[in-house]
Parts: C-alpha cells; structure tokens; sequence
C-alpha cells in the first residue's frame, strides 16, 4: 500500500504519554510565545526604544546557552521526569510573577528583563529534556513521525502565538495576556505529570566539568551528529535573513509592519505545511541525504528570496501606505518554502540525533543543539546587518542562498559516511 501524503500520526496511537507531551507542549509553546511578544510590546511601552526591545532576546541568549548546556547534564544525571517539571515549575512562576505584577501596576523594566531571562533559561533546561525522553515512549520506527508532529506545534506557535498576543494586548491588556498563558502552563504539568519515572540508561556522570567534557568527547567521535550541527550553523549563518524583514517593509517592498508580519508568518506557514504533509518524507531512511537535500533546497529559497528584492530595486519606490503586492506575495513564497525546508531537514536532524546517540548522553547533546539552534540565527543576524550595511538589502540573502548550497555540498562531499547514514542502522 502507497503511504499517505498527510502527517503520520501514529505516535500517538502508540504511546499515551507522548500524546499528552505533546499536547502539553504545544499549548504551553502557544502561551510562551504569547508572553515573548507581549513582554516586547510591555518593554515598548514603558521605554519608547527599539533598542530596549531588543535587548529582551540579547539578555537571554547567554543564560539561554549555559542553562542548555547545564539542563542537558541533568537530564543525564537524574529522572528526566523530575528535571522536567522543575524547569516547568520555574517557567510557570515567572510567569505568574509577571501577570502579578501587571495586575498590581507594580512592574518595571528591569522585572520585566529579569523574569525574561528567568523564563528562557528554564525554557531551554527543559526543552533539552524533554526532547530527551520522546525515544523512551516510542519505538525507533517512530521518531521521524514524531519529530513531523513537532513541526506542527512549532508552526502553530510561530503563526499564531504572535498575531494573538497582538489583538489580546490591543483587546485585554497586558495582564490579561499573561494570564492566559498561566491557564495554558497547566497543560504542560499534565503531559509531564503522567509521565513514568525516566532515569538515564546506562553509566551517570554527576553534572560538572567531568560530565561536560564526557558529551565532548562522544562529540568529537561522532561524525554524522557533529556534521548535522555543522551544516545547521552554515544554513542558519549564511540563509536567515530576519532582520531584514522592518527594513523590508519600509525601504523595498511597503506596507510596514503588516509585511514584517506577513514574512515573518510565512517560514512558519511553510513549516507547518510541510509536517502536514508529511507522511511519505518520515518514511525515508537516508537521512543524511535528506538534511544535505533539504538545507540545499533551503538555500535556494533563500537565494530566490534575494532574487525578488533585487527586482524590487528597479520598481517605483513605496512606502508603508504604498506596496507592491506581486514582490510580497513572491517574497512569501520564498520564505513560506525556506520554512518547508528547514523543517525537513529538522525532522531528519532530530531523528538521527534521537535514534543514534545513546540514552545516558542524549540529554546533553540536546543540550549542545539548543546552543546551535540559538546561536546560529544570532550569527545570521551579524551576517546580514553587517553586510547589507555596506551594500543593498538583496544582496545578502542573494549571496547567503548561493553560499549554503554550495558549502553543504563540499561538507558533504567530504563525509560519505554522513551521506550514507541509513535510519534502519543508525550511527552517531
């Protein structure tokens, strides 16, 4: 029988509590980033700088890595059950915290930094520990399945969390906001509640410089993970040109802020997309093929991406009231399939990093993933502000898409053994 187009959902068939994970996963991801935007909308108001906004995401980003680092060590030492709910407990409380404060007209800037960076922190311990646990609900078969489903939650936080914290702020206010994602918090303690005692299998190394040099050493031996995080940090380097998008919708294409969000919305519609339509790409065993395939692919939507501003520059020019409606649409289209790619090749990077590396070290190698997936678009950010400073807005995705495609090919070229990587055999 031919496999279904459409996402496979028999991990949830299969296994209760990744069912109840995931669900909890996903509301609580929905509440979280209703709190991100709403806290940078807060900052805003209470600052009038931009560049108060900003420094929201630079404030977490160190606590962010170390507290990755740091959760994937416990996660290997302890029930990742119990390092799982504390994390969530954490995160529950500052936001709490925060509507509390709101509600009593009590909050400042800096409680408002303070418990961001709080949040984040605890965010990252326990999205390295529960990425850890999904291989001991569901057999190997299964985890591509499962990695699809997760592109779902991930594309109905990025398109919708946003654009609800906007009208819930405009509509509500800002306790209110907050509020709500206290309510969606609770899902979470369900998913991990019901959860069965998960301690690491295998030799524990207590959390300290023994255990991080420890997750170094398996790095430094296993070929096919450190490549995938190679390959990552190249696409994500030279192919994310977010911070393009307010200059976009103000100098090139028009409409403001309506076309930062529309860009924006787009790499999540093409994420989600893709995990919907997912059933015949999970079932694909060459991995390391995929994520060569897939991040090539990324850096041609890129590359079409710079492709289109470039047409931009020689139409009349447009203003936040003034657009051109075909370079947007085309614009989308692009992004919508850079997001499509992107998640293809997560769901294969986090297959082969799920399947191959065994359970006493999983928690911190997703640690070292969380540092990867921070960092990278951080670099791209550098990349594309410093270049499109001394040139022209089109120029670095246009230069950054040609770049990972051809980068990826010589990385891989140089690794037969990470092209050969067969999911029924899996190897780190």
């Amino acid at each position: 029988m031919v496999p279904s187009a459409l996402i496979d959902l028999r991990p949830f068939r299969a296994s209760g509590a990744f069912t109840r994970l995931w669900i909890g996963s996903t509301l609580t991801g929905l509440g979280g980033q209703l709190t991100l935007v709403t806290v940078m909308l807060h900052v805003f108001e209470l600052t009038s700088s931009t560049f108060a906004v900003s420094m929201v995401a630079v404030a977490g980003l160190v606590p962010m890595i170390l507290a990755g680092l740091y959760g994937g060590m416990l996660a290997d030492a302890f029930d990742r059950r119990k390092v799982a709910l504390i994390a969530a407990v954490i995160t529950f409380a500052s936001t709490l915290l925060l509507a509390v404060l709101t509600w009593a007209h009590l909050e400042t800037i800096w409680w408002l930094y303070v418990l961001s960076v709080v949040n984040a922190a605890a965010n990252s311990v326990s999205l390295a520990t529960r990425t850890a646990i999904i291989p001991r609900l569901l057999p190997r078969q299964l985890l591509a399945s499962a990695s699809a489903l997760n592109g779902i939650t991930i594309g109905v936080m990025l398109m919708v969390g946003p654009a609800l914290a906007g009208i819930l702020v405009a509509m509500t206010g800002y306790g209110w906001t907050y509020t709500i994602d206290v309510v969606l918090m609770l899902a979470m303690f369900l998913g991990l509640w019901t959860l069965p005692a998960l301690r690491p299998e295998g030799t524990v190394i207590r959390p300290g410089l023994a255990s991080l040099i420890d997750g170094w050493q398996f790095l430094r031996r296993a070929g096919n993970i450190r490549m995938q995080y190679i390959l990552d940090i190249t696409a994500m380097t030279f192919g994310q040109p977010m911070a393009l998008y307010p200059a976009l919708g103000t100098l090139l294409l028009g409409g403001g802020a309506v076309t930062t969000g529309a860009l924006t919305a787009s790499v999540a519609a093409g994420t989600f997309l893709s995990s919907l339509f997912s059933g015949r790409i999970v079932r694909y065993r060459w991995h390391g093929r995929g994520i060569e395939r897939a991040i090539q692919a990324y850096g041609a939507c890129i590359l079409a991406f710079g492709a289109v501003l470039l047409v931009g520059i020689w139409l009349p020019p447009v203003s936040e009231t003034t657009v051109n409606l075909g370079l947007i649409v085309a614009a989308c289209i692009a992004l919508a399939g850079s997001g499509a790619s992107d998640n293809i090749s997560s769901i294969y990077r986090s297959t082969m990093m799920q399947a191959s590396v065994p359970d006493n070290i999983r928690g911190r190698l997703q640690g070292i993933f969380v540092v990867v997936v921070t960092g990278g678009p951080r670099l791209g950010a550098l990349y594309v502000g410093a270049l499109a400073a001394i040139s022209s807005l089109w120029f670095p995705p246009l230069l950054g898409g040609l770049l990972v495609i051809v980068i990826v090919a010589m990385l891989v070229r140089l690794s037969p053994r990470f092209r050969a990587y067969d999911a029924e055999n899996p190897e780190p």
